[in-house]
């Protein structure tokens, strides 16, 4: 691959030589042939030691297609909408508007929206006559509950699961400082804290999966002293246990073997010799009682530190006997972060990212107002992910319940990220999804994460314009009645009309409201089998 990647530039070094060689020793006719080359060669050396571009530093030469290509696209670079337009397809939208903000250039648009508003499913927040007056954006929120000890200020956003073996060292490096530099956390991803996510001392979200990496045994089963030893260290802030995501729910974590290197290897303690699939269920605990008493004992051995879950919501009647185990044990978790089925990964089977799990809006509604109706809503604070990338997105999943959210994309994005699918292969142009040393050299860490820090200053700016024009201080004053959506038949539906919230401790106190008064009835704290009802 290292042939195909240089290709254009190998060619261009040889013909410099030939047509030297040729213009010295046979005419000086081919000084013709020379003067065109020569400025190529130049230029390819270049590109092999500049820093600014990971395209170019991988594809010297060549990669210079690609913003030739982008000049005569301009809406690529200058049209940075939030959402889908016939102009300018999602994904390249998405990636102007991050870019832009990475690094730091101008990201207004001239002749108003590029977006159909009559078209169904658009959406928009409320502004007030008198807008709001905000003069600090590093809008925070305390994650802890009664059982906390150790409590966590964290940003309202924050790099969602980047694990080392998926993303390359030098892209972990790069997310890490940035989150250093903006303050704000990087979650691991379930596999494990390598010596990468610790190089730069960015605050640490430790995610544990099905496999356990960083704390399991020789079997594949959770460890407790090692868990205590990782957990012990400051820079770990919170854990998170990863139940599901919403790229891959009921399925458990891929790491193809094509990128397990001696290092990922050792950090995740497994085989070199086949892919690393994760189990699809926890062994630890096999109920709603035991996940609460495991969460326990997890908090208990990191000396206090928040300890909460991820999931993709499935079946709703899980949600609740989870809500049942919490009542019965008076044990619960943290924080809870909700993954929508639309959420991105770097290997999962299409049929499981296409038709799986729940998308973020019903998610999130659902089981914010799952807890609220059981009474356990201002214990637990609820984190949200799943293609959250603007300012806009931030709002809406605020105001359908979350007090945070997490993302991936748009930080991989600025880094580099162009969205060539290519994850699984290990042959990431661009240096952020593979292990090659050769690809990877690509990303400059130091420059990247100046990048990383801009896009979270930016877009958290963005979403404080927002909420100013909303009349509001903070996220956390959001609700569903803020934001109004374009119904299938043309009509407008407030918020909380298409997401209608329950009354507080409504749940125990027999509502009657339908899908949860029935999910409610399904649900057992003993088990996550359901009960059927009449």
């Amino acid at each position: 691959m290292m042939r195909a990647r240089l290709f254009v530039f190998n060619l261009v070094m040889v013909l410099t030589l030939v047509s030297g060689a040729l213009a010295w020793f046979v005419s000086p006719w081919w000084t013709a042939a020379l003067a065109v080359v020569l400025p190529l060669a130049g230029l390819g050396m270049y590109d092999l030691v500049q820093t600014r571009h990971s395209i170019l530093r991988n594809y010297p030469v060549i990669g210079h297609m690609r913003y030739l290509l982008e000049s005569v696209r301009p809406e690529i670079r200058q049209y940075f909408i939030e959402g889908e337009s016939e102009e300018l397809p999602f994904s390249q939208a998405q990636r102007a508007m991050v870019y832009s903000r990475a690094k730091q250039q101008n990201d207004q648009q001239p002749f108003g929206t590029l977006l159909d508003l009559y078209e169904p499913g658009y959406s928009w927040v409320s502004h007030s006559i008198q807008p709001a007056i905000i003069t600090d954006f590093d809008f925070r929120i305390r994650i802890g509950g009664p059982d906390c000890r150790q409590p966590y200020q964290s940003s309202v956003l924050n790099i969602s699961g980047t694990s080392f073996g998926a993303l390359s060292a030098n892209a972990i490096r790069a997310l890490n400082r940035g989150a250093k530099l903006g303050n704000f956390a990087h979650n691991t991803g379930e596999g494990s804290i390598s010596r990468y996510h610790r190089e730069f001392g960015g605050d640490v979200i430790w995610q544990i999966g099905t496999g356990y990496f960083g704390c399991r045994n020789s079997d594949g089963q959770f460890d407790a002293d090692e868990f205590r030893k990782q957990a012990a260290d400051p820079q770990v802030k919170m854990i998170e246990l990863k139940l599901s995501q919403g790229a891959k729910p009921g399925h458990g974590g891929v790491l193809p073997k094509a990128k397990i290197s001696e290092e990922i290897a050792e950090t995740r303690d497994i085989p070199r010799d086949r892919d690393c699939v994760s189990p699809a269920a926890h062994s630890a605990f096999s109920t709603p009682v035991g996940m609460m008493q495991f969460i326990a004992r997890l908090r208990d051995l990191s000396g206090g530190k928040p300890v909460g879950i991820k999931m993709a919501v499935g079946h709703r009647h899980e949600v609740m006997a989870m809500a049942k185990a919490m009542i019965e044990t008076g044990i619960t978790p943290d924080f809870i972060v909700i993954d929508g089925g639309e959420g991105g990964t770097g290997a999962a089977p299409p049929e499981l990212s296409n038709h799986v799990g729940m998308p973020l809006a019903e998610g999130l509604s659902f089981v914010h107002n799952a807890l609220i109706g059981a009474g356990l809503r201002d214990r637990i604070r609820l984190g949200a992910s799943g293609k959250v990338i603007s300012g806009y997105d931030l709002c809406r999943v605020f105001a359908l319940g979350a007090d945070y959210a997490m993302a991936a994309r748009g930080f991989m994005f600025a880094i580099g990220c162009i969205q060539a699918r290519t994850c699984h292969t290990n042959e990431c142009p661009t240096g952020v999804a593979t292990q090659d040393p050769a690809r990877q050299r690509a990303i400059d860490p130091e420059r990247k994460s100046d990048r990383v820090a801009n896009f979270h200053r930016s877009t958290l700016h963005a979403m404080g314009e927002l909420l100013s024009a909303t009349g509001l201080q903070h996220p956390g004053e959001l609700r569903a009645n803020h934001i109004h959506v374009r119904g299938e038949d043309g009509k407008v539906l407030a918020g909380d009309v298409r997401f209608p919230p329950l009354p507080p401790g409504s749940l125990l106190a027999g509502s009657t409201v339908a899908p949860y008064a029935i999910e409610w009835e399904r649900a057992q704290a003993e088990t996550f089998a359901a009960v059927e009802v009449a």
